[in-house]
């Protein structure tokens, strides 16, 4: 049976997207004062509706240690595999780490954060470190006042703040080692909204789009909050006797609402960060543009910043070469190991063009989505290419989601609006459905190599929500959050479809050329809406609806009165999928 979202979910999801739970976190009902067999899919254990499994995912550089997030999950268990039958604590968030072996992939840990409450949705981001030993869960729905390193996580007076949970992994298994908050954590600043962490997870960078201080560079006023949703990203190092926060980070021209750090990536050594700014306004194009106009609302940017042995500073202001509002430039970013590769993406970009190099000054195909890869040399950075897919359509928002290799020679791209429901690149009869494409670049330059689907494609399953690479690019996982089989585990029933919303994730492997699906993923604890799936990260390195209305725009927060208004329509027991 073909499903499809709910007009207020396909809304909640596009604001989602660009401007995470910023909105959510206003009503979320808290109160201010307190080697496998082929055709694998891996599903939770604990599948429950509207779980969402696969909102977020993070891969190892071997691909041998898969992290799962399921940001509807309900469960009010804390810490690691604590009861998974509880429903008491909706949208809590959970996140389910996975091993491959020469049995095959298995569940090896469930886990839930150490403050565990509803609406805080942990598992929203999530990031491994290369060898899959270190995991940093983003929770942007958490409430506590607490800053730095292990505060008081049981008080409640800022809704929608954030934190961000660190976990280690050793001989006898999983365990929290930090809770981590802002310096200056405010009401729905959503801290952890993205995160990322260095190969070997001693640097991690936390995004809070909401932040609201008009401060810019590195280490400026924080007390401010005159820019309201400007951004914020946080760096922290990990050192013998613990995590501490080494740096506040803003870009060079903050404005409101420009949710700087709603992406991060960071260089295997930590010393290269890149951030994301969809909604901010210029419309100069390339490298060192002018900053000052806002003549594009919502056309992006994103930020390049360099550490060296004196400290952490801004090294390029980079803008797409065909920029345009609500493009939503910078909504995704990626980057190569050495920091010399970096994919962007623009979910909201209107060019018709297909393949590699296209006009892009057309405009007809709204929210098709478009990739932009930059380079670095000698000279400094450059475009090197602009992508687009091989059957471009109106809002297939390509570009939601984006993974490099290690080398910066492959790409995955995901487009969760794509509708097709097989081989048939032109059929459209599965809105939604979602895709991912593949591209590799050779000699000759970049060109794509496979268009992916999964087994089951379904109509709001939203396949590509979030993607992520193995180091040498031949292991591929993808988050397919709508998607609605109760199967839990390994290989379940993947034609069963009475789990609405509950998610999946899906393992492909390449073997020469030739990519093949190799494993089917679910949680322990299947349930509806957990989003399991939603986001996917490799290397340690929202479902969109199809309609014209969903184009990315910062048009849709100008206002507080849009912004309240919307956040009330996206209450969760507004989220659930409905039969057609």
């Amino acid at each position: 049976m073909l499903h499809r979202w709910s007009r207020s979910f396909y809304r909640f999801t596009v604001f989602l997207g660009l401007f995470g739970m910023i909105a959510l976190l206003s009503c979320s009902g808290r109160q201010t004062s307190q080697e496998t067999a082929p055709n694998t899919t891996f599903v939770q254990a604990n599948t429950q509706f509207d779980d969402g499994f696969g909102y977020s995912i993070a891969l190892s550089t071997d691909g041998g240690t898969l992290a799962v997030g399921a940001t509807g999950e309900s469960s009010l268990a804390t810490g690691i595999n604590g009861n998974q039958t509880d429903n008491s604590a909706e949208s809590a968030g959970a996140v389910y780490l996975f091993t491959h072996s020469s049995a095959g992939q298995a569940q090896q840990a469930y886990v839930k954060a150490s403050n565990t409450e509803p609406y805080d949705f942990f598992g929203q981001a999530i990031a491994l470190s290369a060898d899959g030993g270190t995991l940093a869960v983003g929770a942007p729905g958490e409430s506590s006042i607490a800053t730095g390193i292990d505060g008081n996580q049981s008080d409640n007076s800022v809704p929608g703040a954030g934190a961000v949970y660190v976990f280690t992994r050793s001989n006898t298994g999983w365990s929290q080692i930090a809770y981590v908050k802002a310096s200056n954590p405010g009401s729905r600043d959503g801290f952890g909204l993205s995160v990322a962490l260095s190969a070997d997870g001693s640097t991690l960078a936390v995004g809070a789009p909401g932040e609201n201080s008009v401060a810019t560079g590195i280490d400026g006023n924080q007390t401010d909050n005159s820019a309201e949703s400007a951004g914020a990203v946080y760096l922290f190092t990990r050192s013998g006797t613990g995590l501490l926060q080494q740096a506040y980070v803003k870009p060079s021209n903050t404005e409101s609402h420009d949710f700087f750090g709603r992406s991060v990536a960071l260089s295997a050594d930590g010393a290269t960060l890149v951030v994301g700014a969809p909604g901010e306004s210029s419309s100069s194009t390339g490298i060192g543009g002018d900053q000052t106009n806002n003549l594009a609302p919502g056309a992006g940017a994103i930020y390049l910043f360099a550490r060296s042995s004196t400290g952490w500073s801004q090294q390029a202001y980079v803008k797409p070469s065909n920029t345009g509002g609500s493009d939503g430039f910078g909504q995704s970013v990626a980057l190569s190991i050495d920091g010399a590769t970096i994919a962007v993406g623009a979910p909201g970009e209107s060019s018709l063009a297909t393949g590699i190099g296209g006009n892009q000054a057309d405009n007809s195909a709204p929210g098709a989505g478009a990739v932009y890869l930059f380079s670095h040399s000698n000279a400094g950075w450059s475009q090197q290419v602009y992508v687009k897919a091989s059957n471009t359509e109106p809002y297939d928002f390509f570009g939601r989601s984006l993974a490099l290799s290690a080398d910066g020679t492959i790409l995955t791209v995901g487009a969760i609006g794509e509708s097709s429901i097989g081989g048939n690149q032109r059929d459209n009869s599965a809105d939604s459905a979602g895709a991912v494409y593949l591209f590799a670049r050779s000699n000759a330059g970049w060109s794509q190599q496979a268009y992916v689907k999964p087994s089951n494609p379904e109509g709001s399953d939203g396949f590509g929500q979030s993607v992520a690479l193995s180091a040498d690019g031949s292991t591929l996982t993808v988050g397919a959050m709508g998607e609605s089989s109760l199967a839990v585990g390994i290989n379940g029933n993947q034609i069963d479809d009475s789990g609405p919303g509950t998610g999946a994730a899906y393992l492909f492997s390449r073997n020469s050329s030739e990519w093949s699906q190799q494993a089917y993923v679910k949680p322990s604890n299947t349930g509806g809406s957990d989003g399991f799936g939603q986001a996917v990260a490799l290397g340690g390195a929202g479902l969109v609806g199809k309609t014209p209305s969903s184009s990315v725009s910062r048009k849709e927060v100008d206002s507080s009165e849009k912004f309240v208004a919307l956040a009330k329509e996206i209450r969760p027991s507004t989220r659930r999928r409905i039969s057609t």
